[in-house]
């Protein structure tokens, strides 16, 4: 049994996961996980940073303290299983994203946590910075899940999307047995908003439960104001993040409306979720079956308004097709770095928009 390590976090910066796995073909056994929350203080500071309020001393010294921070998390795993660090063949390690630029004349994707650090404290052979050579292909470099969402998820007789619902949202959409193209993109925001909202009105990192926005009531005058941004009626390939989904495009869209009650523009902004969602989702087949994974799969209303949204379309977590919807993302970064020690190629240029198929990842050897 060969075991692989997988580290994740995402836009909400909230917390590494962290996932101990072995892999069939196709299959996932799961043999230990652990979340490790961001230290306040630099939980702040990567916020900043987000934001362009940080300097190149400020990156580097980030860099490296998210590099700590993810070897911290892949130690305390392996110590908590109870495992050999010379059993796990390869870390796969997404870092942490602060500026995702896919366009322009000199496209990039930022993710920093240094991971010449979590190899020399693991000694473990770690493989990070999987977007890069994608781009250098002329994609976008995410959304890179999709292709472990085809490996694990694709179903000979059933069409599936699986919905990431992370700080952005995100969707694939695996046909049949495999008879079309993966279709995978990010629609827009799904809890980035909903979180810096809260955070501003109530300094609560998140709304929990959803219950300020069930207090709220959507406003459709701010809600069609939201909608009418460009990213939402573009094309796919496509992907976002909080560069553009931030605090202060909310505030944009607010100063025509300055005196609604802040419950009612998180309840907006839940809606905003939903409807850009819902008007994305492929229409080509109504026995498709929705499966959502990522934390908003813990937030009761966005979960209920979206099961609404669907009708008849069946909505579950990817718990019914046997992976924690909590632990997707980093099992699936524990399977690209497979790909990446195996030679094979982790991206879908259907998705991503590069000009093939590309080995991804820069490897640091244990």
């Amino acid at each position: 049994m060969t075991l692989w390590l997988g580290l994740m976090s995402g836009t909400s910066m909230d917390s590494v996961d962290a996932v101990l796995v072995s892999f069939g073909e196709p299959g996932v056994n799961i043999h230990s996980t652990l979340s490790l929350p961001y230290p306040e203080q630099l939980r702040h500071r990567l916020l900043q940073a987000v934001r362009n309020q940080a300097d190149p001393d400020e990156i580097g010294e980030l860099d490296t303290l998210t590099g700590q921070h993810f070897a911290k998390a892949a130690s305390d795993l392996t110590h908590q299983s109870g495992v050999n660090p010379q059993e796990i063949r390869a870390i796969g390690s997404h870092g942490q994203t602060i500026r995702h630029q896919p366009s322009g004349a000199a496209p990039f994707s930022m993710q920093i946590g240094n991971a010449a650090w979590i190899a020399e404290a693991t000694g473990v052979t770690t493989v990070a910075d999987f977007r890069s050579r994608d781009m250098a292909a002329h994609g976008q470099g995410a959304p890179l899940v999709p292709a472990f969402h085809r490996w694990l998820f694709g179903s000979a007789q059933q069409d599936r999307c699986i919905l990431n619902l992370g700080g952005i949202a995100n969707i694939t959409w695996l046909p049949a047995g495999q008879r079309k193209p993966v279709i995978g993109f990010d629609t827009g925001p799904a809890n980035a908003l909903l979180d810096a909202w809260c955070l501003d009105q109530t300094g609560r990192h998140y709304d929990e439960n959803g219950h300020w926005a069930h207090e709220g009531a959507t406003n459709p005058d701010l809600l069609a104001s939201l909608l009418s941004d460009a990213y939402f009626s573009k094309a796919p390939p496509k992907s976002t993040g909080k560069e553009r989904f931030n605090l202060d495009w909310i505030h944009t869209h607010l100063q025509r409306f300055p005196d609604l009650p802040p419950e009612d523009v998180q309840r907006t902004l839940l809606q905003l979720t939903i409807t850009t969602i819902l008007q994305q989702l492929p229409q080509e087949n109504a026995d498709m079956a929705v499966f959502a994974c990522g934390g908003g799969t813990f937030n009761p209303v966005l979960m209920n308004e979206l099961r609404l949204g669907l009708g008849s379309v069946h909505l579950a977590t990817t718990a019914e097709l046997g992976l924690d919807p909590q632990w997707v993302e980093p099992v699936a970064f524990a399977w690209l770095a497979r790909q990446t020690i195996a030679g094979l190629p982790g991206n879908l240029p259907e998705v991503t928009g590069a000009s093939g198929e590309r080995i991804l990842g820069a490897i640091y050897p244990a």
